[in-house]
């Protein structure tokens, strides 16, 4: 067990994108893809603090299959139907499933939400806390998207997770 399965007692089941798509051709579910780079300092802060947060792991696990991708990997990547590759021009060149996943918007930690039809819904940039992180999951695992704004699902929204002092 790792020190966060030892501390939390369950961790979100990360997928690469191939299985993510098997599991979901079986079972339908949203996808969310946990854009990241080996530097990024909030990247890790992010898988320490937030996914390994008890509520947040379970609530991922339920709702999504999650996928983990390396923006700067070198391996090519079938998805929906598209090789997607890395060009490899210069030291950390970006993978071309990332620029379309973030719309060329590149920032890390990102997260990329997709459908169960694998569609992208939106790409969220940035670090985000548990109880940060916890509405956006729910307003697109719930399909509260599909007919509230986030300003309107936002400003009610009453979150299982407190955040702690001065967050």
């Amino acid at each position: 067990k790792s020190p966060a399965q030892k501390k939390y007692g369950t961790l979100v089941n990360w997928y690469d994108i191939e299985k993510a798509q098997e599991l979901n051709n079986q079972k339908p579910k949203k996808i969310l893809i946990d854009v990241y780079t080996n530097w990024c300092v909030w990247c890790k802060r992010m898988d320490k603090r937030t996914f390994s947060h008890p509520k947040i792991a379970e609530y991922i696990n339920e709702n999504y299959y999650a996928v983990k991708f390396d923006a700067e990997s070198t391996e090519p990547v079938a998805f929906n139907g598209n090789t997607f590759k890395n060009p490899g021009q210069g030291s950390s060149s970006t993978h071309q499933l990332a620029v379309a996943l973030l719309q060329g918007k590149l920032s890390y930690p990102s997260i990329a939400y997709l459908n169960e039809n694998l569609q992208l819904l939106s790409p969220v940039p940035g670090f985000y806390t548990p109880a940060k992180i916890e509405p956006i999951l729910k307003y697109f695992g719930e399909d509260v998207y599909k007919n509230k704004s986030w300003k309107e699902f936002q400003a009610n929204f009453e979150g299982e997770i407190k955040a702690p002092k001065g967050e």
